[in-house]
C-alpha cells in the first residue's frame, strides 16, 4: 500500500516538561489486517493527562510507551477492512489505536459506536473512558451519600465535570475547583455545581475552600494532586473518602516535591484514600454506559468537548497545552473526516 499513514512516535523521554522534540511525525504504509483483525481509519483522537505517565520509564499500571512507537490514545474511526465477522467496512468503532491516522487492532479490542446516541466523538469522552472513570470512580471509590459534600478538582474537565453532576444526581452538594473565571462560571451555571473555587485567583485557597464547604468535605475526587490535594486534606470530615484519579500538577516535576503533606488528617479522621484505574471496571462498562446514556438523553448530564480540527500534525501542540490546562472540556483532535 502507499505510504499515506501518518504516525507520531515517542522519540525521547522528557526529564521534566515535554517538548515537541520528544516526538516525531513519520509516514508509513497503511497496514493490512490479519485473521481476526480490523483496519481502522481514525476520525477523532483523544488526548488525556495519563499519556504523560506513559512517556516515563518506571513501574506503573501498564508498561511505558516504547521509544520509536506511536503514543497511546483512544480513537474513534471507520472500519476500512475487516477480517472479523464482528465488524464490517463502514462501521464506526472505538479502540486504543494510538497517535496515528490508520491502524490495525484485534476485533476483540474494538467496540461499535452507536451514532444515534450522541456525536461519535463522545465515545472518547462522556460515553468513553472519562465517563466511566467519573461514574465508577465516584460511585465505587468515593461512595457518596445524599447530603454529603463532594469536592472535585479540574472540575471543568472531561472527568471532573461529570463527577460533580453525578454527585448532584445522588443528592450531594457538589463543589468544583477550576482555573479561571470562565471555567468556574461554566461549572456553576452550566453544570449545576453548588459552588466553584478558582484556584488561580485565590490568594488563600484554604479559606476559599472552607467558605465553599462550610460543613467540611466528605468525598474528594482528585485529578491534580500537589498543593490542592494538600489543602483539601486539611478540611476532610470523619470517615472521608478520597479518590485519586490523576496528579497532573506533579507529572512534569524533575524532582519529587518534598513539601510537608497533611496526611495526618487521614489518621485523625480515619479517612480512606484510594487510587483508581478505570480499566479495573472494564467488565462493568455496559452498566456505566447505560446510565450515562440515559442521563444524557434526559438532559440530566451535560458535557463539553474541546475539539481541535488540526489533524494529527497538531496533536503534539494540543497535548502540551493540555498539560498546562489550556483545554476547556474533553480534549479531542480531529484527525480524519467523518463519513
Amino acid at each position: 500500500m502507499a505510504k499515506n499513514r501518518k504516525q507520531i512516535l515517542l522519540k525521547s523521554r522528557p526529564p521534566g516538561e515535554p517538548s515537541p522534540d520528544n516526538f516525531e511525525l513519520v509516514e508509513t504504509e497503511v497496514p493490512a489486517p490479519g485473521d481476526g483483525e480490523v483496519l481502522v481509519r481514525g476520525i477523532y483522537m483523544s488526548l488525556d493527562p495519563y499519556m504523560r505517565g506513559r512517556m516515563r520509564e518506571g513501574k506503573s499500571y501498564v508498561p511505558p510507551t516504547e521509544l520509536g512507537t506511536p503514543m497511546p490514545a483512544g480513537v474513534v474511526g471507520e472500519v476500512i477492512e475487516s477480517k472479523s465477522e464482528r465488524f464490517a467496512p463502514g462501521e464506526i468503532v472505538e479502540g486504543l489505536l494510538g497517535w496515528q491516522t490508520h491502524g490495525v487492532l484485534p476485533a476483540k479490542d474494538l467496540r461499535k459506536v452507536d451514532a444515534s446516541l450522541a456525536p461519535i466523538s463522545t465515545a472518547l469522552g462522556v460515553l468513553g473512558m472519562p465517563g466511566m472513570t467519573a461514574y465508577f470512580g465516584l460511585l465505587d471509590v468515593g461512595l457518596p451519600k445524599a447530603g454529603e459534600t463532594v469536592v472535585v478538582s479540574a472540575a471543568s474537565g472531561a472527568v471532573g465535570g461529570l463527577v460533580g453532576q453525578i454527585a448532584k444526581i445522588k443528592g450531594c452538594r457538589a463543589v468544583g475547583i477550576a482555573g479561571g473565571p470562565e471555567k468556574c462560571a461554566f461549572v456553576k451555571d452550566e453544570l449545576g455545581f453548588d459552588a466553584a473555587v478558582d484556584y488561580k485567583a485565590e490568594t488563600d485557597l484554604k479559606a476559599a475552600l472552607k467558605a465553599a464547604c462550610p460543613d467540611g468535605i466528605d468525598v474528594y475526587f482528585d485529578n491534580v494532586g500537589g498543593t490542592i490535594l494538600d489543602t483539601v486534606l486539611t478540611q476532610i470530615n470523619f470517615r472521608a473518602r478520597i479518590a485519586i484519579c490523576g496528579m497532573i500538577s506533579e507529572y512534569n516535576l524533575e524532582k519529587p516535591d518534598l513539601a510537608p503533606r497533611p496526611t495526618r488528617a487521614l489518621l485523625v479522621n480515619r479517612a480512606r484514600m484510594e487510587g483508581l484505574i478505570v480499566f479495573d471496571w472494564a467488565k462493568r462498562y455496559p452498566e456505566g454506559m447505560k446510565a450515562m446514556a440515559g442521563w444524557i438523553k434526559d438532559g440530566t448530564i451535560k458535557f463539553k468537548e474541546d475539539i481541535r480540527d488540526v489533524g494529527l500534525e497538531g496533536a503534539v501542540e494540543a497535548f502540551l497545552g493540555l498539560l498546562k490546562g489550556d483545554n476547556f472540556g474533553k480534549l479531542v483532535v480531529k484527525i480524519g473526516e467523518e463519513i
